[in-house]
């Protein structure tokens, strides 16, 4: 079993080709590569993953949301969206996301999203918000925000919002066959300035994943990205 994760300003995990690009913010994310005793996502996985790998993940969410939260005076007031990518003998792969970070897969050359992005104003979202005593406001200029303020409807931390907040990922299992390339997996300071086509074709010239997880994040800064980039290249076939 090999994992990746990336998050809003979280450093990627080291098992896989990646690269990162944080700049200053409250973000519990960008703080929690500092603090010791940090959950490991595969280890909470490793116990329950072969006979649940829904379950397993949906406890490992649980358990990193529980621990950002419990550390939030350390770690600041702020929050982390999350994809990550789960790869069992090159053949399945699991992918689970809070919030606006995405994974998207080259099939077929052609970029495929495999993951939601968690916003507010959509229905199902909105109304689980308002269930628990939240509002969506949509002001003009702005994008849909949770009580005026986070423009992601789940995420890990925030602790000021989360009673209206879900950690809870999305989960979607795919098979890996002969037509996957590759996989992206990128934090919303990627996404904000590159389309999902774009962000694959030029992977696709670059068959090293570290270089082109490299890349990707120049090319986000060079179209100034203002949000953390952080950015996992997962290649299956040269």
């Amino acid at each position: 079993m090999t994992g990746g994760q990336v998050g809003d300003g979280q450093p990627p995990s080291e098992s896989c080709s990646s690269f990162s690009s944080s700049s200053p913010s409250n973000s519990s994310a960008g703080r929690l590569q500092r603090v010791k005793r940090r959950p490991d996502i595969l280890s909470i996985l490793r116990p329950l993953f072969w006979s649940d790998p829904h379950e397993a993940i949906k406890s490992a969410y649980s358990s990193t949301n529980k621990f950002i939260l419990e550390n939030s005076k350390r770690l600041g007031p702020g929050g982390s969206t999350a994809v990550t990518a789960i790869v069992v003998d090159g053949v399945d792969m699991w992918i689970a996301n809070v919030g606006d970070s995405r994974a998207v897969v080259c099939e077929n050359g052609t970029a495929n999203q495999l993951t939601v992005d968690h916003e507010p104003h959509t229905s199902n979202e909105r109304k689980r918000i308002e269930k628990h005593g939240g509002f969506v406001s949509t002001f003009p200029g702005d994008v849909p925000r949770v009580n005026g303020q986070l423009a992601v409807a789940r995420a890990f931390g925030d602790q000021s919002l989360k009673t209206h907040l879900s950690s809870e990922p999305d989960i979607k299992h795919i098979q890996i066959n002969s037509n996957i390339d590759f996989v992206i997996l990128a934090s919303d300071g990627l996404w904000k300035v590159m389309e999902n086509q774009e962000a694959v074709d030029l992977v696709k010239s670059t068959k090293d994943p570290q270089t082109a997880a490299k890349q990707l994040t120049s090319h986000a800064l060079t179209r100034m990205s203002k949000d953390d980039i952080s950015c996992i290249v997962i290649r299956f076939r040269c």
